[in-house]
């Protein structure tokens, strides 16, 4: 496995007169080549962070160190244009008054001018926009301007690139094939890239590796599938989908409850509080048995149909395919697949709505 390109230690920012930190004491390691993205509601963080990446803001606290060096310490502010950074903003902020490959050419200055063009026609060949060198951004889509700002902070070949929510200005359907795009891109040229988004969808397909940040802390970093099977808080778990938090008494890695017997993903035993994903709930007529609940609601939801109901006195959401059609006031058996993720012995954080 490669090293960490690029570590967080203690990071911190406040903006006064906040007495509140809006990162607070942040520890981060992204390794070479991985595209890693910070995760989290709209005051968390997580901008923040990636402009304290960049150089655009100065920590109070902590250290970050790129490639082995140093760039920010106490005492220590390396300029953004000296930190070998690429950055892909929300807006693109390409010039109007420039061409598409006049553009890409002003991340390129400095450079002798045939090797300027060069290298910029190549990266514009790279994004599919080879053809659009004379064009102006304004006659360009979305998507395509979103791939010219990415070759231009791509050009240079920075150690690392910086997304800020480069697919929120996106509709749904160029915003899911762009990222498609950029991933496989990003992958190719084996480029280390830090995506910041409120997307739970957006960070899990497009990132290796995901860091949920909440407050200005990071709650878990994991790569999508242990954040979303194995969350290790309620916030976490709420934030990364639809979820049933119970609170079960287990024995020796197991917990008895209404929907059965339950496996946990920890070895533990007392009363603790586990995450069930709705779409790991089963839903059958009864048969010989008791019924386990009864249908409540249900909503057609396209890929699924989503059903709330009463087992036992407790509100469970199950999902069910479109295959099985369960009426409201039927009673149903449940049963629960796979393994519960334990997120804790206490629930202080999981009224609180992500």
């Amino acid at each position: 496995m490669k090293g960490p390109l690029l570590q967080a230690s203690g990071l911190s920012k406040r903006f006064p007169p906040e007495t509140d930190p809006v990162v607070d004491l942040l520890n981060l390691e992204v390794v070479d080549g991985e595209i890693f993205a910070l995760l989290g509601p709209s005051g968390c963080g997580k901008t923040t962070t990636l402009r304290m990446i960049a150089g655009l803001e100065r920590a109070d606290r902590g250290t970050l160190s790129l490639a082995g060096v140093t760039v920010a310490a106490p005492g220590l502010h390396v300029p953004p244009e000296r930190r070998d950074i690429g950055l892909v903003f929300q807006d693109y902020a390409l010039f109007p008054h420039l061409s598409v490959l006049d553009n890409v050419l002003f991340g390129l200055h400095g450079r002798p001018a045939t090797e300027a063009r060069n290298r910029a026609r190549q990266t514009l060949d790279m994004v599919q926009l080879g053809e659009s060198g004379d064009r102006s951004p304004a006659d360009l889509s979305g998507g395509e301007q979103q791939r010219v700002a990415l070759a231009r902070a791509l050009a240079p070949a920075p150690k690392v690139l910086l997304l800020d929510e480069p697919f929120s200005n996106l509709d749904a359907n160029l915003r899911e094939s762009t990222r498609e795009e950029m991933r496989t891109l990003l992958k190719h040229e084996s480029m280390t890239a830090i995506l910041v988004t409120h997307d739970q969808r957006e960070a899990l397909t497009f990132a290796d590796r995901v860091a949920v940040m909440n407050h200005g802390r990071c709650e878990q970093v994991g790569t999508p599938e242990e954040l979303y099977l194995s969350p290790t808080s309620a916030f976490v778990a709420k934030f990364l989908g639809e979820t049933n938090l119970l609170q079960v008494d287990a024995q020796e890695g197991s917990a008895k409850t209404p929907l059965g017997t339950l496996r946990l993903n920890r070895q533990l035993s007392g009363s603790v509080w586990v995450s069930l994903r709705p779409e790991h709930i089963g839903i059958t007529r009864c048969a010989d048995g008791k019924p386990t609940g009864v249908v409540v609601a249900r909503e057609f939801c396209g890929t699924h149909v989503r059903y709330r109901l009463d087992v036992g006195g407790l509100s469970i959401v199950a999902h069910a395919s479109l295959n099985d059609s369960f009426a409201t006031g039927e009673a149903v058996a449940l049963q629960f697949s796979g393994t519960v993720a334990v997120i804790g012995d206490s629930l202080s954080n999981a009224e609180e709505t992500p």
